[in-house]
């Protein structure tokens, strides 16, 4: 499945990146990512960013989760965007659907994350390049199967931005998200990650603010 361009003008464009896509090659050198797919498209923007590997990328989603992403066409927005992301500009909401049964109507979660020393898994537990993560989420539904299994709907707002954050955050209250094949539960049978990236809101230079919103997939309403 290829990305879905839901919004463009001549500094950025912003995507519906499908799951399963991943955003760009890691060090075995994948191939079809999102960057093969935006440099045939728009080759103009192999110029753009400071990583001749990650061109014009901002901000990253796993490759398991789907959802918007924005994309600078060039490097005077480019540098635009990667400060607001820095100063905590850029305002990200996702849905997210977790195992077990949140009674809290809101939440915050605000836990250090460090790199799991000898694997790409993150911890909240003593770590190696350890760093403040905050998470705020807010209950939407709670679900009952026919096994009697309780999930939670949750509308996630993180305001930090570290690798797996969201993922391993869930993980650390113990409702880890559906789906999740690297911090979920064991005997897990969902086919899809259950996490979604909703929507991003910023301003331009000159004030004005904008707000994308993306489609949910169908793989992710029909479980819901």
């Amino acid at each position: 499945m290829e990305p879905e361009i839901i919004y463009e003008n001549n500094d950025f464009l912003v995507i519906n990146k499908p799951t399963g896509l991943l955003v760009h090659p890691t060090i075995k050198n994948e191939k079809n990512t999102l960057v093969d797919w935006l440099i045939k498209r728009y080759p103009e923007i192999k110029a753009v960013g400071d990583n001749v590997f990650r061109p014009g990328i901002v901000h990253r989603l796993d490759k398991e989760t789907s959802g918007i992403m924005i994309i600078a066409k060039n490097q005077k927005f480019f540098d635009y965007l990667k400060n607001l992301f820095k100063t905590h500009k850029i305002k990200k909401i996702y849905l997210a659907l977790v195992w077990g049964k949140i009674t809290k109507k809101h939440g915050i979660i605000n836990l250090p994350i460090s790199l799991k020393s000898g694997s790409i898994k993150r911890t909240i537990y003593k770590g190696k390049l350890q760093k403040q993560a905050i998470t705020k989420y807010k209950l939407l539904k709670v679900f009952k199967n026919k096994k009697g299994d309780f999930f939670s709907l949750l509308e996630i707002y993180p305001l930090t931005g570290r690798t797996h954050q969201i993922r391993v955050h869930l993980k650390a209250i113990n409702h880890p998200i559906c789906g999740d094949k690297l911090y979920g539960k064991k005997n897990d049978n969902f086919k899809r990650l259950m996490l979604h990236a909703l929507s991003i809101e910023f301003s331009f230079i000159n004030g004005k603010i904008i707000k994308i919103e993306t489609d949910i997939p169908k793989s992710f309403k029909k479980i819901v």
